[in-house]
């Protein structure tokens, strides 16, 4: 649903008349609720059963999507939007939990490759699905369609998947440290969409001092949330998780960008907007299950490091858009970046749920998941900077065009930097096998 909406932000904007940081927080908001969830739900996950906490999230996932068909303002999709995402991070902080308990090492990576696949081929759907819909029957009826298919997977779940896993049980839940640590990316997510307001600066350093004060706070607590330790002892399980942020705060935003360029400056209708985006996310799709069994025969980090090698060519295309830029450099640019995602994300995953070990899978899921959420709101944060700083808080219309080009090209060129680091940070891993 998520990538059906994205196509979707151009029709939502015609309705309800939001300046351009605001539209961006559409996108946002979802990725940092996830990211003040993700580990206290994993943490959740182990004390009282993953299969319990992946059909609750489901469940809450499916009212709140339900509630945002009525949305009549910004603000209340915005808010429906976000209660999903509690329900989002129960769902995906838990799935691969799910599957790291139930497949040994050896098959753990073809297992999640097939998971990353199914998870492409629905969001391959999700653009042009998402146009066609938003074309012919309004933005409203992608949550519409999207109610069946979450109800059928409550079922399936309830009838298929037998048993439960629970390594943690009887063990305390943190609370203090969930509340520092939600408040501190709050703080720091926020202050992201201010800037270059001094207001904006002073929560981005607010924020920061509350995520040092969580980690002191973890290490020294008897029931994290966030075990220290795994990370401290663990080069590999520390190295791919801040891969994976680095990744994911390159990639993200690629998909916002590239839905208002297509729209905006190249004129697309939303289901020709989503036909080309859906290239990207083919791609995914498709190699997802070959480098999951790669990376069970192969050293992870050689797997991945390639994959971002492949990912900074792909990112470093997009920065030289102009208005002129044809749709076919646009979709090779695409099917490059989704290919070097593709490359790394199955075998990273697989990399961070085997070097935790069995008994940290729900908060080993919960960290890489966190990873994504916190990468995820510094891509759209640095897309906001650059919106900010260069429109500023206005609607884009065509007056604005020039400067939305500067801005996307701006915000490609941090990306592809990213990208480059990223490289490096994967080598540097070590071994695995």
């Amino acid at each position: 649903m998520w990538s059906g909406l994205n196509i979707a932000l151009p029709a939502v904007n015609l309705e309800f008349q939001a300046d351009a940081i605001l539209l961006s927080w559409v996108v946002t908001s979802q990725p940092l609720v996830n990211g003040v969830f993700l580990l206290p739900c994993g943490r959740l996950a182990d004390i009282f059963g993953i299969r319990k906490m992946f059909v609750t999230g489901l469940a809450i996932y499916t009212i709140t999507t339900a509630i945002a068909i009525f949305s009549n303002s910004m603000i209340m999709l915005l808010v429906c939007w976000s209660f999903q995402g509690i329900g989002a991070a129960i769902v995906f902080g838990n799935s691969t939990a799910l599957i790291a308990a139930a497949y040994p090492a050896n098959e753990r990576g073809k297992a999640l490759g097939i998971f990353v696949a199914s998870l492409y081929m629905g969001m391959s759907v999700g653009p042009f699905l998402g146009g066609i819909l938003t074309e012919y029957l309004g933005w409203r009826s992608i949550f519409m369609v999207s109610i069946p298919a979450y109800l059928l997977t409550i079922l399936l779940v309830l009838w298929k998947v037998k048993g439960e896993w629970a390594a943690a049980r009887g063990e305390k839940f943190d609370i203090t440290g969930s509340i520092i640590y939600g408040l501190a990316l709050i703080a720091l997510m926020y202050g992201l969409s201010l800037l270059p307001e001094i207001l904006g600066a002073g929560l981005i350093l607010a924020g920061i001092i509350g995520i040092l004060l969580f980690l002191k706070f973890e290490s020294r607590t008897h029931s994290p949330i966030l075990n220290i330790n795994v990370f401290r002892s663990n080069r590999m399980f520390l190295l791919s998780n801040l891969s994976a942020l680095i990744s994911y705060g390159a990639t993200f935003a690629i998909i916002f960008i590239m839905s208002l360029y297509l729209q905006y400056i190249k004129d697309l209708t939303p289901t020709l907007a989503g036909l080309v985006l859906v290239t990207q996310l083919v791609i995914r799709a498709v190699l997802s299950p070959i480098t999951g069994r790669l990376s069970d025969k192969i050293e992870p980090r050689l797997v991945t490091s390639a994959g971002m090698a492949l990912t900074f060519i792909g990112v470093l295309t997009l920065s030289f858009l102009t208005g002129e830029t044809s749709i076919l450099y646009i979709i090779v640019a695409l099917l490059i970046t989704g290919a070097g995602f593709s490359l790394f994300i199955t075998p990273n995953t697989n990399a961070v749920m085997t070097s935790a070990g069995a008994k940290f899978y729900g908060v080993a899921a919960a960290s890489e998941g966190t990873m994504r959420s916190i990468g995820q709101m510094v891509s759209m944060g640095i897309v906001m900077v650059a919106m900010a700083v260069i429109i500023g808080r206005v609607v884009i219309t065509p007056d604005y065009y020039p400067e939305f080009i500067t801005s996307t090209r701006v915000a490609f060129g941090f990306f592809s930097a990213l990208c480059f680091a990223g490289i490096f940070v994967s080598l540097a891993r070590g071994k695995l096998k």
